[in-house]
């Protein structure tokens, strides 16, 4: 039998690709899912109430039904699909993902039209370009901050509720959740586990937002802040320590050095949990990990993704004994050391 002829079809695909994604992201910034999660609306109303002009507010709103992102009824009525409805109604707390795509329109789709610079010099190409650490540039900007971090909870929900339920939290006490963000991990592994008490560890400028997370989630009693850098000084004493995407932002002598803090935080029997969108050993299959890889070119000064064959073997150098990887959610997938 002959092989069918190549067609362009999935270049064109890949390269217009920005289309559909930059459609999508505008409905997340103007709160169109939001709003028609109340109900269903006609053209119209929709218009006026996400002030679309009228001159193009019936090619978007199609281009979503086409991109399945929104329904059309035969009134002619537009509503949410159930994806969109659970996952970017702002008013779904509990499911909301769209801080991430918000973060990634306001910041990532800038930053990554310039891809081809970042590939040409190795540098950044976000606001923090001109400075050593991007995290230090986006912790000054504290609306910036609050999205980022919001974001953050957002995209890592599913796999830190897998973390949650899928590590062998039994044989363990307490945790320190390193560079935690809002707090999400922390305070997913505490609902899930009441025997555990839990720390999150980041910066100062973290500190109100995390708490604020924990108390809004009725943990303030076995989840608490603890500020600090992981480069400046020791982790809390626990008995397991998680870094949630967090090994991908920094290079490798960084990476190594992070694993070494984890492994002096830990008793004999203690354990690391790193987790990220861990690249297949191949370096073939996980397209959304080696892309994630890129984003670190676009946004960090040296950081990159990794296989799980690599992140074992710094485990190994760092002196943990035990190391096995194990998929989560996605492209996510989390790789454990035991000392």
């Amino acid at each position: 039998m002959e092989s069918s002829s190549p067609t362009p079809e999935r270049i064109i695909q890949t390269g217009l690709g920005f289309w559909g994604s930059k459609a999508l992201l505008s409905a997340v910034e103007m709160e169109l899912f939001t709003e028609l999660a109340k109900h269903p609306e006609a053209l119209e109303t929709v218009t006026g109430r996400v002030g679309l002009h009228p001159r193009g507010a019936r090619d978007f709103l199609d281009t979503l039904v086409a991109l399945g992102f929104l329904t059309r009824d035969e009134n002619g009525l537009y509503g949410n699909t159930a994806e969109t409805d659970l996952f970017l109604d702002k008013g779904k707390t509990d499911s909301y993902i769209g801080g991430i795509l918000e973060m990634a329109n306001s910041r990532l789709y800038p930053s990554w039209g310039a891809l081809t610079a970042a590939l040409r010099t190795g540098k950044p190409q976000n606001e923090a370009e001109a400075e050593e650490d991007m995290f230090a540039a986006l912790y000054a900007d504290p609306a910036g901050l609050k999205e980022f971090l919001r974001a953050m909870s957002g995209v890592s929900r599913g796999a830190n509720q897998m973390i949650a339920r899928q590590f062998p939290w039994a044989d363990y006490q307490s945790y320190v959740d390193a560079g935690t963000a809002q707090g999400d991990l922390a305070v997913q592994i505490a609902l899930a586990n009441t025997h555990l008490s839990g720390i999150g560890f980041d910066l100062p400028e973290v500190g109100p937002i995390f708490e604020e997370y924990v108390a809004d989630n009725g943990l303030a009693d076995r989840v608490e802040f603890t500020a600090g850098s992981f480069f400046e000084e020791p982790l809390p004493k626990t008995d397991v320590v998680l870094y949630g995407h967090i090994l991908h932002d920094w290079d490798l002598e960084q990476k190594q050095h992070l694993l070494r803090m984890a492994w002096d935080a830990v008793p004999e029997g203690g354990a690391v949990v790193v987790y990220d969108s861990i690249i297949d050993d191949d370096r073939k299959e996980n397209a959304f990990g080696l892309l994630m890889s890129l984003n670190m070119l676009v946004e960090t000064a040296g950081g990159f993704d990794y296989t799980g064959a690599d992140c074992q073997q710094w485990m190994r150098d760092a002196g943990f004994r035990e190391t096995c990887v194990e998929h989560l959610l996605g492209p996510d997938s989390m790789v454990i050391g035991i000392k």
